[in-house]
């Protein structure tokens, strides 16, 4: 059979009850505060931002070098039969871009 409980011992319980109802309150209202909602969500975008920075670079980097390596042969010599085609590429590129700007003014 549970005891009976003293006047002073719910009332001490009583008090506890409503520091910690404080206590939530409190943390609540920070949690929902303008700020704390603007902070959490910039910090959510920067670390997305850092992601997909990061995955970018480590593709662009893979890329990079797995051409490097397409352009030379094994001992490093450069493989002009793949390079040529590759630098008139460019240059046409770069030449419709210069046409195409020139037309635009």
């Amino acid at each position: 059979m549970p005891e009976a409980r003293t006047p002073a011992q719910i009332e001490a319980d009583i008090v506890r009850r409503r520091e910690q109802l404080a206590e939530t309150l409190d943390e609540i209202g920070v949690r929902m505060h303008p700020q704390t909602i603007i902070g959490d969500a910039k910090a959510r975008v920067a670390s997305a931002v850092d992601q997909t920075a990061g995955r970018a670079f480590v593709a662009v980097n893979r890329l990079v070098t797995d051409v490097k390596d397409g352009l030379r042969h094994e001992d490093g010599a450069p493989r002009i039969e793949r390079i040529l085609p590759v630098a008139l590429l460019a240059v046409g590129v770069v030449g419709l871009l210069v046409a195409s700007s020139r037309r635009k003014r």
